[in-house]
């Protein structure tokens, strides 16, 4: 099965509307429905602020003590669903 990605609308009736045209070829779709939903930024630091860094706990594991300390940072661009 093959995933595409469209935008649509509900008009007033409730029929499902496909604002664009589509190049797939006939036959049966399935379609999975998720509503788009207005995001409210609850910031209340500014973003040119800074946030103060974390401060590291120790481990009360005598096993785990130094593990943390040669981790290498998380990169930004990591995905952790691959």
């Amino acid at each position: 099965m093959q995933a595409y990605k469209l935008k649509l609308k509900i008009d007033l009736a409730g029929n499902l509307v496909i604002t664009k045209p589509v190049n797939l070829p006939p036959g049966d779709v399935e379609v999975i429905v998720l509503k788009t939903v207005d995001t409210i930024d609850n910031t209340t630091v500014p973003a040119s602020e800074a946030l103060p860094e974390t401060p590291k706990r120790k481990s009360r594991v005598k096993a785990f003590e130094g593990l943390s300390k040669n981790v290498p940072p998380v990169p930004q661009n990591f995905d952790a669903a691959n």
